[in-house]
């Protein structure tokens, strides 16, 4: 994997490409992210990479977080990213200061951040089950039905099917192009859309 950058989204909106086609995307403020911490195979077993996004007083820190940045004396963050890294990490330095400007254009990434949380649902909204009959003095509607054996197991296995949370879980949508990049403004336009809603923490990672 490669380093990545934290970022929010913004929105969503319509842009036409030159060739009159009109695409749909997803505008994203994306850093300055600051290296915090770098990890390696002889002290920690692996080389890695952390990175820290969103500026916040020092008072909503506590100590142990206030502690490990002070260390490196890094101004307080709100958000820190870790990032395993396969190639080499000489040439990164904690304190560094990590922009867009090392993604371009038409380049394909990986974005990952928590979906829209939907509350409770049932089986046909969380798990596209179908409804039973809806005549002929039918009740079973929308009921689960069967949902494990009697006597043997005697209990619902795990990871059965069934009404509960949807959404609000930790997604990654793979290999989003690049549209457009702004440098001066940190904006970052991406073809398609992006986990959550406006003003959610994403990961955007170079795709392998």
């Amino acid at each position: 994997m490669s380093i990545g950058l934290l970022g929010n989204k913004i929105g969503m909106t319509e842009i036409y490409e030159r060739s009159g086609e009109l695409i749909p995307v997803t505008i994203l403020r994306v850093g300055p992210c600051v290296i915090t911490q770098i990890k390696n195979v002889l002290k920690d077993g692996y080389n890695s990479i952390q990175v820290g996004y969103g500026k916040v007083p020092s008072n909503l820190l506590n100590q142990s977080q206030l502690g490990h940045l002070q260390k490196s004396d890094i101004q307080p963050l709100k958000h820190l990213k870790e990032f395993r890294m396969n190639e080499k990490i000489e040439e990164f330095k904690v304190g560094q200061i990590i922009t867009i400007d090392s993604f371009s254009i038409g380049q394909f990434v990986n974005i990952s951040g928590k979906s829209i949380g939907k509350g409770f649902s049932g089986l046909q909204k969380r798990h596209n089950f179908t409804r039973g009959p809806l005549t002929h003095g039918s009740k079973n509607h929308k009921a689960p039905g069967s949902i494990g054996m009697g006597t043997t197991p005697g209990r619902v296995l795990p990871g059965k099917r069934m009404a509960g949370q949807l959404g609000n879980k930790q997604t990654t949508i793979k290999k989003l192009k690049i549209v457009l990049i702004n440098s001066d403004e940190n904006i970052l336009i991406i073809k398609g859309s992006v986990p959550g809603k406006p003003g959610n923490l994403l990961s955007i990672v170079p795709s392998e």
